[in-house]
């Protein structure tokens, strides 16, 4: 049997619409349409073009009408936490905020003038980042969310449009920060103390939940007909979790990009003193499963070293840069890539730098130097992760999934294996993609488990093990990392 359907996946930096085809037990994935998203800057406020994001949309599906195939189903998944606001019109306000928006801290700050962080997280389980949906708005004005109708995720307001039906799928209301993990709806103490109205919170769907069908004028436009929106696991590492080829026993995932996002797959959330304190998240997946993770600052640091660089005119390609990091001479220099300087954008060259020379260490001298100080480093803080993790499970992972473009970095995976010193697999690079279209087959009745699309992932995408080496280096370089961590800058 031959099934085709299509994913929109849209992340931090680009999107895509890929077609998926699944026949004899295995999966193949074209890219149909690729586009850029990335933030808008308008003055010092940094907002998102949903408008040319639609329409890229629009772009997409008039290719894949233009095949001339059957296809079942499509469904949309994206990055967490931010959101669109609609009016009584049915039509998004403007601007849509970017989570890297400055006004997050804002946000932070009034919420915490109602609640303790305490309440917020015994409430949701979710870890503290300063741009969760919760502190997003909590930082609107008052004005304007009296005038919101509702609010959707990025991902579940891409499924309305395409469908007409305004859900939330369990995945992306989870990392809101305004959702109950172990009731499975909606926080009525945290909306009321923000004086957020429950109205503008539509329905929470299961993943993998059929919405309807392709809006008419959509499907007339496209040439697509009969073709079923299906809210798969609308949140991106949702998706990408269901696509990590794990079998039985103990094992952990990272999914890398731009964001590193590394944790296990549980029953039930794990919402502790402990959990909070190690600030870890207890976000939702495919079959109400429970991802509990660390969200790590992943390669955004070496891709914004590199924006700045070819805007001084040094222009370096990924491979040239992994291969010069492999060139440079080991353990130089290690930052911690959780520190709140990374996070937002602005001459990372020189934010690396700074906290090297702040913590008594050389600053890296090359760029290939410094890509290897900050690929040592995030290894390391993989290894940190790793031993929370254990430390809130009680049980220590045998083997890592590493799924998604990051998996495509070879120095950065054997330096993981060696800092963990456990196997890494590595693969699929289109995880997300995958997930998205495997949780629309299940939906569809063309597959009958999760058990089954991870077997079909199996058999459908080329993965390696990487072996781990040179345990006694990287045990040292742990201690020093270790001991960096818990050290005031300076000494």
């Amino acid at each position: 049997m031959l099934t085709r359907y299509l994913a929109c996946d849209l992340g931090a930096e680009s999107g895509r619409l890929m077609l998926g085809t699944l026949e004899d037990g295995r999966l193949s994935l074209t890219e149909l349409h690729r586009f850029t998203t990335g933030a808008t800057p308008a003055g010092e406020s940094l907002h998102w073009d949903i408008d040319r994001l639609f329409g890229e949309l629009r772009t997409g599906l008039a290719k894949a009408g233009g095949l001339g195939l059957p296809i079942a189903s499509i469904s949309s998944d994206s990055w967490g936490v931010d959101y669109l606001l609609y009016d009584a019109d049915g039509n998004v306000m403007k601007p849509v905020f970017h989570y890297r928006d400055p006004r997050c801290e804002r946000g932070v700050a009034r919420a915490y003038e109602r609640l303790s962080w305490e309440e917020i997280f015994a409430e949701t389980g979710l870890q503290f980042m300063q741009f969760n949906t919760l502190f997003q708005l909590a930082a609107e004005s008052p004005e304007r969310l009296a005038g919101a109708a509702r609010v959707l995720g990025i991902g579940d307001g891409f499924n309305a449009y395409l469908s007409g039906v305004a859900n939330w799928e369990e995945s992306l209301a989870s990392t809101t920060q305004l959702y109950e993990p172990r009731l499975r709806q909606w926080s009525g103490k945290l909306m009321d103390a923000l004086g957020l109205r429950r109205e503008m919170f539509p329905d929470v769907v299961a993943s993998g939940t059929r919405l309807g069908e392709l809006r008419p004028e959509l499907a007339a436009e496209s040439g697509l007909k009969e073709l079923t929106v299906v809210a798969s696991c609308s949140h991106d590492t949702g998706a990408a979790v269901a696509a990590v080829p794990a079998q039985a026993g103990e094992w952990a995932y990272l999914s890398s990009g731009t964001w590193s996002l590394m944790g296990v797959e549980l029953p039930e959330p794990i919402i502790t003193e402990d959990c909070r304190e190690l600030n870890f998240t207890n976000e939702l997946g495919y079959g109400h499963s429970v991802r509990l993770l660390k969200n790590i600052i992943g390669l955004w640091i070496v891709q914004e070293c590199r924006r700045e660089w070819a805007a001084a005119g040094n222009e370096l390609d990924y491979a040239t840069l992994t291969r010069l990091a492999a060139e440079a001479p080991p353990f130089e220099s290690l930052i911690n890539p959780a520190d709140a300087r990374f996070l937002s954008p602005g001459d990372m060259p020189a934010k690396v730098a700074a906290a090297c020379r702040e913590s008594g260490q050389p600053e890296p001298a090359s760029p290939g130097a410094l890509v290897r100080c900050v690929l040592e480093s995030l290894a390391l803080l993989y290894r940190r992760t790793l031993d929370q993790l254990a430390q809130l499970t009680g049980r220590r992972p045998e083997r890592l999934h590493i799924v998604g473009g990051g998996s495509q970095n070879g120095l950065l995976n054997q330096f993981t294996a060696n800092a963990l010193q456990m196997p890494v697999i590595t693969g699929p690079v289109e995880a997300t993609a995958a997930g998205n279209i495997l949780v629309q087959a299940i939906a569809m009745g063309h597959l009958p488990s999760l058990a089954a699309a991870r077997e079909v992932v199996r058999n459908s995408f080329d993965l390696e093990t990487v072996v781990p080496k040179n345990a006694a280096p990287w045990d040292e370089a742990r201690d020093r990392f270790e001991g960096m961590l818990q050290s005031p800058p300076g000494r």
